[in-house]
């Protein structure tokens, strides 16, 4: 049995995503390309002590990258990976940034 922690790598913080936490409770993070739905419901549960609605996924492609070096032109690409946009019950929430005063 795989550690439920271990699932969630780390929660994306973009702009589009910190509007869909005000407006919608819905967090979301990058989750382990194996983790299925049931897991990453437990795991949110079991971390954050919330109650979770639903779950989301989506496997997301490496993007194809060339540079420029000394030898030439080289390419390689980024690895795939997975998000999981995480639907929070009515009156919950998650605080990544915690109540920092000063």
């Amino acid at each position: 049995m795989r550690s439920l922690e271990s699932l969630l790598i780390k929660p994306i913080l973009t702009e589009k995503m910190l509007a869909l936490q005000e407006d919608g409770r819905k967090y979301t993070f990058q989750v382990e390309r194996h983790a299925n739905k049931i897991e990453i419901k437990k795991a949110v549960e079991a971390k954050f002590n919330v109650l979770v609605d639903g779950v989301q996924t989506i496997n997301v492609k490496g993007k194809s990258k060339r540079m420029n070096t000394r030898k030439g032109l080289t390419s390689g690409k980024r690895s795939d990976w997975k998000k999981a946009i995480v639907t929070l019950s009515e009156g919950h929430s998650i605080d990544f940034f915690g109540d920092q005063q000063g």
